[in-house]
């Protein structure tokens, strides 16, 4: 074989050597990735479900004799100008503090003290993954991260995110009286840690879906809809104490009652 033909041959079986390996190795389906450890933001689910109304709208209810007007956010706002949000008349904010077990908000500090040192009173939020750990190993995770309630005034209970999957099945793969069973654990751990049941976060269909037990004896009821109206509430509800109305220009969300009874809901 002539110089040629030996380099030639060399070459192809060079090419044949990254075609079956190192091509292929690049070309594979990507490792599963920790999912736990990404950030939701609240209602990011249900708004992708339900849709709904993206205007900014100052919603009216007849029925509410005095509101008072607030905003949550988590990971996705980085570092909050809070003085921007005050001077736009609102006087709460939630603030996403973990999610499942495996994702801490890396502006916690900046959110859940910015609003805080700006006159707000804020809370922090947990984003639940119930089939990852159980409902008391993401109530101690929340705590533990920024999740926990004082008896300052200025401080909400801890808000519980309940919402669609974002990986799969609807109410992930539980059975409604095994998502109530979760709920349950989380809201007797988080209030045997702190004193306080957590307030529940949710949609009237998400829960309707998936949830069968009735929790408005003790949990506060924070409802999205993103319309001019509450709408139907969840299960068993008689009235909400937090309504969040709309996802622009950020989530906005309206206390049902006057400041004084935002005020109550902080001290306990």
């Amino acid at each position: 074989m002539n110089t040629f033909a030996r380099s030639a041959t060399a070459l192809l079986t060079c090419v044949g050597l990254v075609l079956s390996g190192s091509a292929a190795t690049a070309w594979a389906a990507p490792a599963t990735e920790d999912r736990t450890t990404e950030d939701h933001a609240m209602g990011s689910q249900i708004r992708k479900h339900e849709g709904g109304s993206a205007r900014v709208v100052i919603p009216t209810d007849p029925g509410t004799e005095a509101v008072v007007y607030g905003i949550d956010v988590s990971g996705h706002q980085g570092n909050v100008d809070w003085n921007h949000w005050w001077g736009l008349g609102k006087r709460f904010a939630y603030v996403k503090a973990t999610e499942s077990t495996g994702y801490r908000n890396p502006y916690f500090a900046q959110q859940y003290n910015g609003s805080y040192n700006v006159g707000m009173i804020r809370g922090a939020y947990h984003f639940a993954l119930p089939d990852r750990s159980t409902g008391a190993a993401q109530a101690d995770y929340f705590v533990n991260n920024g999740g926990g309630w004082s008896r300052d005034g200025r401080t909400l209970p801890g808000a519980l995110d309940m919402e669609y999957n974002p990986y799969g099945a609807t109410c992930y793969g539980l059975s409604r009286a095994s998502m109530t069973a979760w709920i349950k654990s989380f809201s007797d751990r988080y209030h045997a840690r702190t004193g306080r049941w957590p307030v529940i976060y949710t949609s009237t269909s998400w829960w309707d879906q998936c949830v069968s037990g009735d929790f408005s004896s003790t949990n506060p009821l924070w409802v999205a809809r993103y319309s001019s109206a509450v709408g139907t509430l969840p299960f068993a509800w008689p009235v909400h104490t937090i309504w969040q109305y709309s996802s622009t220009p950020i989530d906005q969300n309206q206390f049902n009652g006057a400041y004084d009874r935002l005020q109550a809901l902080a001290t306990g």
